[in-house]
């Protein structure tokens, strides 16, 4: 689907926004161009309008890291991963590529990432963007920052919640090892998207150096965008510090959790133990009078029976008291 986004007759700071037809001629305001699932045909209208190779999906997926950002034909390419169906238990990363000319700003991409539902709907709104197709770009970056921030929010609320299960857990739950299974497997989960916030803000970060050391304002254009992606910069790096901060949050409640599963293992074999150890003086009586000797005096007693028997029970008694006296038990 090719959609095309130019300015608003009468607002100066206000996109309009429409899909071409087949047969329809770029319009001359025309400042961005979103391709979406592109048809071959539609890939070759905006080359010929901007005088620009469009990559194919196989080819942005296929990219070297050295070819991520580069420069042809005067066009800047710049292609970063993106958070997309972050509703989802784990979100996805999805690649789009920006391509930045002098006329328009193309995006190519084959996902549907909510950043760019978010920037439509402040760019469509009096005053939410620029005309310029620099200001497109950088009104998506901060809609793509501002989207990456929301999710790992949510993921720093989650880890909150799972980390109180752990350590207030009811005593019941804890030892049916119930909560520590879930709370492992969120674990994962939860790094997963970490993981993917952070590539994903490591690839837009790079394109806002490239961004802010390549960058020359075009003679039409009154303001450049150095400032405007410099302080996207700080702010991405902020994330990054923030995910690597609830990785290492996470990685204590991973400790956290085998450490608590060890105790609980700790004390079943402490349980066996004592019980074999109580279980031996009986045990050993046991085999004692169990013995087919002919000589045998306590046989004849007539209260050698019972006699074994409270030895038996003392001596599994004596024990567990002596265990409950240490606070062993």
């Amino acid at each position: 689907m090719l959609t095309i986004h130019g300015t608003c007759p009468d607002s100066r700071d206000r996109l309009r926004i429409g899909a071409l037809g087949t047969d329809g001629d770029f319009p001359d305001d025309v400042v961005w161009i979103d391709l979406l699932n592109p048809t071959p045909e539609e890939d070759k209208r905006v080359e010929r309008h901007l005088g620009i190779s469009i990559p194919t999906r196989e080819e942005m997926h296929d990219l070297e890291p050295s070819e991520i950002i580069y420069t042809e034909n005067g066009a800047r390419y710049m292609t970063a991963r993106v958070i997309c169906q972050s509703e989802t238990i784990v979100p996805r990363l999805a690649d789009v590529t920006f391509i930045l000319t002098d006329k328009a700003l193309v995006t190519v991409r084959y996902d549907e990432p909510g950043a760019f539902n978010i920037f439509l709907n402040r760019a469509t709104k009096p005053g939410g963007c620029g005309q310029q197709p620099e200001a497109v770009l950088d009104g998506l970056i901060e809609a793509i920052v501002d989207r990456a921030a929301e999710v790992l929010r949510g993921v720093g609320d989650r880890i909150d919640i799972a980390s109180r299960r752990v350590f207030a857990g009811r005593g019941q739950d804890v030892e049916r090892g119930g909560v520590y299974q879930i709370v492992i497997q969120k674990i994962g989960q939860y790094e997963h998207i970490i993981s993917n916030v952070r590539e994903s803000m490591m690839s837009v970060e790079r394109v806002l150096l490239f961004l802010s050391a390549n960058y020359t304002r075009p003679k039409k254009a009154q303001t450049g965008f150095s400032a405007e992606w410099r302080s996207a910069v700080r702010d991405v790096q902020a994330i990054e510090e923030h995910a690597a901060f609830l990785s290492n949050k996470l990685q204590f409640m991973m400790d956290a959790t085998l450490g608590l599963v060890s105790i609980e293992q700790n004390k079943i074999i402490k349980l066996f133990s004592v019980v074999s150890v109580a279980l031996m003086p009986p045990t050993l009586i046991a085999s004692i009078y169990g013995m087919n000797f002919k000589t045998m005096p306590e046989l004849d007693w007539q209260w050698g029976y019972p006699l074994a028997v409270g030895l038996m029970v003392l001596f599994a008694v004596l024990p567990y008291l002596f265990f409950r006296w240490k606070k062993w038990l």
